[in-house]
């Protein structure tokens, strides 16, 4: 357990550090006079510099930075002096790397193999299983403790035993066994368990005897040529889904009904990416490309501490033909980050609470 959590951590820091490669990249290409490029944050362990940038290692390991040099308009090498739409470039496109990093993920994915929804008359398909998709409230499942993402292993009656990976198989096996106890098998992430449920003889219409929706899933592979077209079509899908998730929670908000969203922070996010990295190394580099596109999205949002605040602020100047004073900016600023640290505080308690939960 120790080591999947401790890559998981690994795999969050390197992705936060390649968003920060992304300003760093843009801004030397424009000519920005970048001051440090650091692992972790301060305080300094050591650092060597490298032309005009200091490359650091800092003691706290939650990610990277970079120091851009925001020296006054006249200084030709600094953030200030550079047109509007090269500023704007240079903060954007730490965002835009969440996004190709979720193209590369997804492409990889459907290289070596992509969990798909399979049909039971599809053979010869690797890491086949049945997937317990959705459970029916006050059902023999719900009552068993059952949940979403299990997979079933056996099932195992007085009479008879089913080792098998078809969905109909094991809908025929719960029919023949309906008023009858039965023992389900189930793996759920590395964990393999037995619980038991009875069949019920006369369920709810379109609920079935223990209240259980099934899939069939497998590991498709797509052609390289064709699985880079297929990485850059998931991220498009998926950024449409995560922004059309995010309309409907603000909706929700205004109509004073759940939103839907849980809010995780980064203890919460590493026991997710522990959780996909021991079902397999897709389901693992998915869930990556999904933080990547939801990490991306909301880094935007127009609030000021994050990239999104900054670009309102860019915007704000080209409206006005003129910068917001940057004492002002930068209180702004301050005051949005001290919440958002506070934010983050309360969500890493929560986090800290329901640790347990994701081993």
């Amino acid at each position: 357990m120790f080591l999947t959590v401790f890559l998981a951590f690994i795999s969050l820091i390197i992705l936060i550090s390649i968003h920060e490669l992304g300003h760093f990249l843009t801004a030397k290409k424009f000519g920005v006079e970048v001051e440090e490029f650091g692992f972790g944050y301060p305080p300094r362990l050591f650092g060597r510099k490298f032309g005009n940038t200091l490359y650091s290692i800092n003691l706290l390991p939650f990610g990277a930075f970079v120091r851009i040099s925001e020296k006054d308009r006249n200084d030709p090498n600094s953030f200030l002096a550079k047109p509007l739409w090269q500023r704007m470039l240079i903060i954007f496109n730490g965002a835009f790397s969440f996004w190709i990093v979720a193209i590369i993920l997804f492409s990889i994915v459907f290289a070596i193999g992509a969990p798909t929804m399979i049909e039971d008359s599809e053979m010869n398909i690797p890491d086949t299983k049945v997937l317990i998709t959705s459970i029916s409230a006050n059902s023999p499942a719900a009552s068993a403790d059952l949940r979403a993402g299990d997979v079933i292993v056996s099932l195992v009656s007085e009479t008879a035993e089913l080792n098998g990976d078809q969905v109909g198989q094991i809908q025929d096996f719960i029919i023949a066994n309906q008023g009858k106890e039965i023992i389900l098998i189930i793996k759920r992430g590395d964990r393999i368990f037995n619980t038991t449920a009875i069949p019920r003889i006369s369920p709810p219409a379109g609920e079935g005897s223990l209240g259980i929706g099934l899939a069939r899933v497998g590991l498709k592979t797509q052609p390289v040529y064709l699985s880079v077209f297929e990485g850059f079509k998931a991220t498009l899908n998926m950024t449409r889904v995560v922004i059309t998730a995010y309309i409907d929670a603000i909706v929700n908000i205004f109509k004073k009904t759940p939103t839907g969203l849980q809010l995780s922070g980064p203890i919460g996010i590493v026991g997710l990416l522990s959780q996909g990295m021991r079902m397999g190394t897709s389901y693992f580099l998915q869930m990556i490309g999904l933080l990547s596109i939801n990490v991306a999205i909301i880094n935007l949002l127009p609030i000021p501490a994050f990239d999104g605040g900054k670009l309102m602020f860019l915007t704000i100047e080209a409206i006005r033909k003129k910068p917001i004073p940057q004492k002002i900016e930068e209180k702004v600023t301050t005051v949005f980050f001290v919440l958002l640290i506070i934010m983050m505080v309360f969500v890493t308690i929560k986090d800290i609470k329901n640790f347990r939960g994701f081993f």
